[in-house]
Formats: structure tokens, sequence, C-alpha cells
């Protein structure tokens, strides 16, 4: 992090910000219950598929839903482009916001969303399960893939105004008064509306990356992450695993003793995961299991 960089997070740590995060996997219907949830918690923002959205318009950032292709919308998302980042955190401060809630498919996706865009962590996590009931789940996971609808939590206008392209319908609600989990009436009764919209990517599918692909750039990092070490890790294994959101990697190695050994293994971790997701726009979990440490036989 540079000079500018510790500045500008200088000032969002000290603007006494409070962070919220709702999760859920992707198509449950978080976009969806967002504006309800930040009526019951009385958050006036929320950080949604790479965009900032406060009193249902768009201050900053751009929509993940406007990429072609479904790695790229993960890259929005996770605000990988520093120019984005940057002009989302800068808008935050300009905006003055005091109470975000931030969406993401997981609680490690809501966690690097804040740290880059230079916010604190949240201090409460909901799950879509706490908000919604199993069949509304279910109801909204086959809208998605069957119809691939996605939901932006802004009035249709204003999403028609940005991504004329995407437009695609709208959906009006009421927020009552009805209790929320605080305890707390709701302000009063109101409408509210969000838009229905189906990006690019959806109507192309998904693209996948093939486990032999996964392996080789695994196996690179792994070896350059040696070199820049100075330290030589032998791979017995390697298992990948596909989920709805990702991939997870079952990594068995060989390591020669040192000081440091499980600071050195949690750095190969980040390296390992770092670089493939910055590269492929992949969501990544890794596990290293470490099969035998090697001793210096002249030690």
């Amino acid at each position: 992090m540079n000079e500018k960089d510790m500045s500008l997070f200088s000032k969002l740590k000290n603007h006494g910000m409070t962070i919220y995060a709702l999760t859920g996997k992707s198509g449950t219907g978080k976009s969806f219950r967002a504006k309800l949830i930040s009526e019951q918690y009385a958050l006036t923002a929320m950080i949604d598929d790479g965009l900032l959205i406060q009193d249902e318009k768009i201050v900053a950032g751009k929509s993940a839903k406007h990429e072609k292709t479904y790695m790229g919308a993960v890259r929005v998302a996770l605000f990988d482009d520093k120019e984005h980042r940057d002009a989302v955190a800068k808008a935050i401060q300009k905006q003055k916001v005091k109470r975000i809630l931030v969406l993401g498919t997981s609680e490690k996706m809501v966690q690097k969303i804040c740290d880059r865009l230079q916010i604190p962590q949240p201090e409460k996590f909901i799950h879509i399960e706490e908000v919604a009931t199993q069949e509304e789940i279910q109801k909204a996971i086959v809208s998605r893939n069957a119809e691939g609808k996605h939901v932006i939590p802004v009035p249709a206008i204003e999403v028609k105004k940005s991504y004329p392209q995407i437009f695609y319908d709208s959906v009006r609600g009421l927020l009552s008064k009805e209790l929320g989990k605080t305890g707390k009436k709701l302000k009063k009764d109101r409408m509210t509306e969000k838009s229905i919209v189906t990006p690019e990517f959806s109507k192309k599918g998904r693209l996948e990356i093939s486990q032999a692909a996964l392996v080789e750039m695994t196996q690179h990092c792994i070896e350059q992450f040696g070199q820049d070490n100075d330290i030589q890790i032998h791979v017995r294994k390697l298992v990948i695993k596909p989920e709805k959101q990702g991939y997870r990697l079952v990594l068995t190695i060989d390591v020669p003793f040192g000081k440091q050994l499980m600071g050195t293994i949690h750095k190969l971790q980040e390296y390992i995961i770092s670089n493939i997701e910055r590269t492929t726009g992949l969501m990544l979990e890794i596990s290293i299991i470490i099969d035998k440490i090697i001793m210096d036989k002249q030690a």
C-alpha cells in the first residue's frame, strides 16, 4: 500500500464507519432483499456487484452485470481493478458514508472487498438463510439458473441511465412497518423498486477453466514462489474439487525445515490464491497439507 493509499485508508478508518454484510451463494436473492435489510439496520449505502449505491442511486463504481463474461463479472465484483476500487473508495469518503451494507457470496469475499476498498471489516454478518425461507431461496435460484435474471437494488430508470444495454424490467415491493431483527420498526410504509436485468454473461453461459489448466497454473505458482523465496517445495498430490462459486484445491507437499515454516506456508497459500484469482477471476479456496518436513542432512 503506497503513501497515498495509506492516507485514504486513515481517513476512512477514522470516519466512524459501521459495516454490515449480507452473504449467500450466487442467485439466492441477496440483491432482492438488500434494501429491506438496509432499512432494518439503518444502513445508508450498499456495495453490490461493483457498485456503490446510496439513496437508491448509483453513486460510483461499475456494475459486474455489465460484463460480457462470468470471470470479468467476478473481477468487477471483487474490485480487482485499482482505478475502479479507488474511485469507489474516494466516493465513500466524499459522500461521508457511515453505515454500509456489503453484499458477497461468502464472508471471505466480503472481507476481501472491505480490504480492497480500505473500509473496516463487518461488525455483523447476515446470511441469506436468516432473512429468506428455503422456498424463496429456491425460487430465486431457479430464476437465476433457468432465466439468467439478476437484480440490481435501484429503480429501473437509474439502471437504464447508466446501462441501457442491460436494462430488462423492474419490480416494485412494499417496505412495511413490520419489526425487523433489531426489534425496531421500519420508518414507514413505502414502495421500493428494484431492477431485473439479464447480463451478457448470463446469455452466453458461464465460462469455466479446465482442471488441467488449474493444475498447470498452481504448479507454476509453486515453482515461482520457491525461486523467489529460495525454498524447494515438492508437490506430492494436488486435488481439485469444483464448487458452485469456484474451486477448492487440496495441495499435499514436502517442504524443507525452517524456523518460519508455517509463515512460509501461509504466504504460499496467499500467493497461489492471489495469482490465480487475478489471472482467471475464479474464487479459490486452498488447503495445504504438509506430508513431510525435510531436514538438512548437513545440519
